[in-house]
């Protein structure tokens, strides 16, 4: 969707996407290395961990809170919404759904800080265990908060990726302070050229100076907010604005290798923890698009190794697309899942319901046999880690 900074549709360049233990080690692990088994069909809220559970590694912790939760609970933690506005009980009831996670779009962001932090207070019922809250602050002509004057790619792309970390730090630490925990801001997508849809939101055309600035960021960004790498398997190569139609390419997995791949591995490499999935086809690989895709799942976590939260672009981008097969949101989230998607994103056009929708659509799969029950306590198991990670962090 075209939204520029005041949730205001404008010109196509303003784009904005929809985006403590040392046993904290094993909620890195976990989070970064994959799934833990679960169990139990209790369906009891998550408590926080008790002392006389102290002991317990990270990886318990996480199969003990998966395994309290009934399957609408765990439908609903894999699930990304946004409802309109900054009132703290508007939120606090959107939030008691259980949802995963919420993206601050720009109506969310209030003119200050301090506002944001109220915002983001009012989305956390639990510390312990508190939702994802992201939003997409890229910089530049993709950003959330008015007052984010820091360099983005549109200029680090021709500077030194020292450049690069320093501003992501800044960018990091602004979004600390307003409550943001993860943000979906680092583009991993190498331009086919200056006249590429992508090409002002890169890190540039050269895969390798792309990749050194792509992991400058990440690590720029660690110690304060969760970096997300978009739009895998990338965006340069498969051309067209994805918020209309599906854009696709017919490049073949050995060229994508060696000419897209590399920001992504990088960025990995560097410790990015979540990666968002765009609604790209290539073609040789699988027509569908990449969010609905088994196989480029499967390549992110077999070829690149990528063991942490994959998170889908706005499934209404793929509603948006004209395509009948994907116009269905609920059907499109639980194909997402069943590919392999740990967290689907559901904004766009989406009305206040369509989070509780997509949970209550993840659930009827489950019970019909089209989405394996192990599959989505699987996805739930990478999301909760990374919940605690995060907690562990602000206890700090």
């Amino acid at each position: 969707m075209r939204i520029g900074r005041n949730g205001k549709t404008t010109p196509k360049r303003r784009i904005l996407l929809p985006t403590a233990v040392a046993a904290l080690g094993c909620v890195l692990a976990l989070a970064a290395c994959g799934p833990v088994p679960t169990g139990g069909s209790a369906s009891s809220p998550h408590p926080s961990p008790s002392p006389s559970r102290q002991r317990e590694s990270q990886e318990q912790v996480v199969q003990r809170i998966v395994g309290r939760m009934d399957l609408h609970r765990q439908a609903a933690a894999v699930v990304m919404g946004n409802t309109p506005g900054t009132d703290p009980a508007a939120l606090k009831q959107y939030m008691s759904g259980g949802y995963g996670g919420f993206i601050l779009m720009g109506s969310n962001v209030p003119d200050t800080e301090v506002g944001l932090r109220t915002v983001t207070s009012a989305l956390v019922a639990d510390p312990a265990l508190p939702p994802l809250l992201a939003t997409d602050e890229e910089g530049g002509d993709v950003a959330r908060l008015s007052w984010d004057d820091l360099p983005a790619a549109d200029s680090l792309k021709s500077r030194p990726a020292s450049e690069a970390q320093a501003a992501f730090s800044a960018r990091g630490q602004m979004l600390q302070r307003g409550g943001v925990t993860v943000n979906f801001g680092v583009i991993a997508d190498v331009a086919s050229g200056p006249g590429s849809f992508i090409y002002e939101r890169s890190f540039g055309t050269d895969q390798a100076a792309a990749s050194e600035r792509v992991a400058a960021a990440v690590r720029g960004e660690a110690p304060y907010v969760r970096s997300t790498l978009k739009h895998f398997p990338g965006h340069g190569a498969a051309e067209g604005d994805s918020h209309h139609t599906i854009p696709a390419t017919g490049m073949d997995l050995a060229t994508w290798r060696a000419q897209v791949a590399p920001p992504f591995a990088a960025g990995i490499r560097a410790g990015a923890p979540v990666v968002m999935m765009g609604h790209l086809a290539y073609t040789s690989v699988d027509p569908e698009p990449a969010s609905l895709s088994p196989r480029w799942h499967q390549i992110l976590r077999q070829d690149l190794g990528f063991r942490g939260v994959i998170v889908t672009d706005d499934l209404n981008m793929l509603t948006d697309s004209g395509v009948p097969a994907y116009a269905d949101v609920v059907a499109d989230a639980v194909r997402s899942v069943a590919a392999g998607s740990d967290l689907v994103l559901a904004i766009g056009g989406a009305g206040p319901d369509t989070a509780q929708k997509i949970a209550d659509g993840l659930v009827a799969a489950v019970q019909h046999g089209d989405l394996p029950a192990a599959r989505l306590s699987d996805a739930v198991s990478r999301v909760v880690a990374l919940r605690l990670q995060i907690a562990a962090d602000q206890g700090r």
